[in-house]
C-alpha cells in the first residue's frame, strides 16, 4: 500500500512538474490560447464561406437536373448558360473533393496568393474545400424534397427562384442539418494543417511548445483534448437546435 501511495505521489508530481514546464513558465499557456483562438476564426469564418459556396452550387446543379429536359426542349440561350454553369460546379466538385485538403493549402498559399497572410490563405483554401462537400450535402437535400413543394410554390405566383428561396431552402437546412454538422466536425479537425502556411493555430502552438521544452505528450494529450471538447459542444448545440425544430414543426 505504501508503495502505491508513493507511486502516485510521483506521478502528482510529475505531472504538476510537467505542467510548470510547458504552460506556467514564460505563459507559455498564452501560445494555446492564441492558437486556439486561430483554430476558432478559421472554422468559422470557412463555414460561412462555404455554407454561401454550397448553397449556390447546389441551387445550380439541383436546377440543371430538374429542369434539364424542359429546357431542352425549350431550348435557347438560359439553356446553354445553366448547362455551362453546371460544367463549371462539377469540374469544381471534381478537383476540390478529389485532391487533399494540405495540397489545396499550400497551392494557395504559394502559388495563387503568395503575397497573402497565412490566416487569410487557410479561411480562403478551407472555405472553398468545404463549399465542395456542403454543396452535395446540400444538393442531396434539396433533391429529397418533394416535387409538390416546388408545384405548391408556383401555385402561389413564386417563380423558381423564389419557390428556392422561400420554400425549398429552408426545408432542406432542416433535412441536412445533421450532415451538416459532421462536414463542420472535420472542418474544425482539418484546420490541423494550418500550420503549414505559417499559422500558429492549436496544433502548431502545441507542436512549439514541445519544441522548446522537449516534452511532447503533455502538450499534444492537451490539443487532442481541446478539439475533443470542441467536438462534443458542438454537438451538444446542434442536438438543441434540432430538438427545437422538431418542436416547430409539431
Amino acid at each position: 500500500m505504501k508503495t502505491f501511495l508513493l507511486s502516485v505521489s510521483s506521478l502528482i508530481d510529475n505531472f504538476k512538474s510537467d505542467f510548470d514546464l510547458n504552460f506556467i513558465q514564460k505563459d507559455r499557456w498564452v501560445l494555446m490560447v492564441k492558437g486556439l483562438g486561430s483554430t476558432l476564426l478559421i472554422t468559422a469564418c470557412a463555414a460561412l464561406i462555404g455554407i454561401v459556396i454550397g448553397v449556390i452550387v447546389a441551387a445550380i446543379r439541383t436546377s440543371y437536373d430538374k429542369n434539364l429536359e424542359t429546357m431542352k426542349l425549350r431550348g435557347g440561350i438560359g439553356y446553354h448558360i445553366l448547362k455551362f454553369f453546371n460544367g463549371i460546379c462539377k469540374l469544381y466538385l471534381t478537383v476540390f473533393r478529389g485532391t487533399p485538403v494540405v495540397v489545396q493549402l499550400l497551392i494557395i498559399y504559394f502559388i495563387i496568393l503568395p503575397k497573402s497572410e497565412g490566416l487569410t490563405v487557410a479561411i480562403i483554401a478551407f472555405g472553398i474545400n468545404s463549399g465542395a462537400y456542403v454543396a452535395e450535402i446540400f444538393r442531396g437535400g434539396i433533391m429529397s424534397i418533394d416535387n409538390g413543394q416546388f408545384e405548391a410554390g408556383r401555385s402561389i405566383g413564386f417563380n423558381y427562384v423564389q419557390t428556392m428561396r422561400y420554400i425549398i431552402i429552408p426545408q432542406m437546412f432542416k433535412n441536412v442539418l445533421p450532415a451538416l454538422l459532421n462536414e463542420f466536425i472535420a472542418l474544425l479537425k482539418e484546420t490541423s494543417v494550418a500550420g503549414y502556411v505559417a499559422i500558429r493555430d492549436l496544433t502548431k502552438a502545441g507542436n512549439s511548445i514541445s519544441g522548446v521544452t522537449y516534452s511532447y505528450y503533455m502538450p499534444l494529450l492537451t490539443v487532442a483534448l481541446v478539439y475533443l471538447v470542441l467536438v462534443i459542444l458542438l454537438t451538444r448545440v446542434v442536438g438543441i437546435v434540432e430538438r427545437r425544430l422538431r418542436k416547430n414543426e409539431r
